[in-house]
């Protein structure tokens, strides 16, 4: 079985277009993903860009996101670079993960409007949310990033963030920590001490530049 981390993103459709909007808020602009063994292993991975049908980049996504409309000019639209993200995972024998559900009901809307036939309830069925895993082994009742949440476990964020790739990466180190429970125990020691602190009511979100802070070796 392998493991597939995925990340999307995505740019927002023009409320004047509200006949698209019934079905479709936003379009997938990029996809990013890593296979992982069965050992958690990363083995494998995956980037395309993807060319939006319904308008152009926003300014606020290219400023977040770095993606220009020149960037998607001449990339395929949804249906191929799916279609050649799904090649790539090559089976149907493997889990699918995400930082937090939005990726996965962008597909979900994106594919029943875009591809036809796509079976998309066996997809979801095999989808899981490493954002909740993570936050409900930490006992937290609010989202943590992604971002913070590497921070968190002592470690650089690797490449640049809101770009698929080096989301996905960042979030498949995650997922490979949350199969050690020793080794999660060990990593994620300090912000756990804190978190068991009796005067601590802030959520960890807003608490990020302490726990950035914090001499992790001690």
């Amino acid at each position: 079985m392998f493991h597939i981390v995925i990340d999307l993103e995505m740019n927002p459709i023009s409320r004047s277009m509200k006949d698209i909007r019934k079905f479709l808020i936003d379009e997938v602009i990029e996809i990013g993903a890593v296979k992982l063994d069965e050992n958690y292993k990363q083995i494998s991975e995956f980037q395309c860009y993807v060319h939006p049908e319904f308008g152009s980049v926003k300014k606020h996504i290219t400023e977040l996101t770095g993606i220009t409309n020149d960037k998607l000019e001449n990339q395929p639209a949804f249906p191929e670079s799916f279609q050649k993200f799904w090649d790539w995972i090559g089976t149907w024998d493997m889990n699918l993960y995400s930082w937090g559900p939005s990726d996965i009901k962008q597909l979900k809307h994106e594919c029943a409007y875009k591809i036809p036939g796509f079976d998309v309830p066996r997809m979801e069925s095999l989808w899981r949310d490493i954002q909740k895993d993570f936050d409900e082994r930490l006992g937290l009742s609010n989202n943590l990033g992604l971002r913070h949440a590497i921070g968190a476990m002592d470690r650089n964020f690797e490449g640049t963030a809101h770009t698929a790739l080096a989301d996905a990466s960042n979030t498949a180190a995650i997922l490979a920590l949350l199969q050690n429970e020793e080794e999660f125990l060990k990593t994620m020691k300090p912000v756990i001490d804190l978190l068991n602190k009796e005067e601590l009511s802030q959520s960890i979100g807003d608490m990020y530049p302490e726990l950035m802070n914090l001499n992790l070796d001690e």
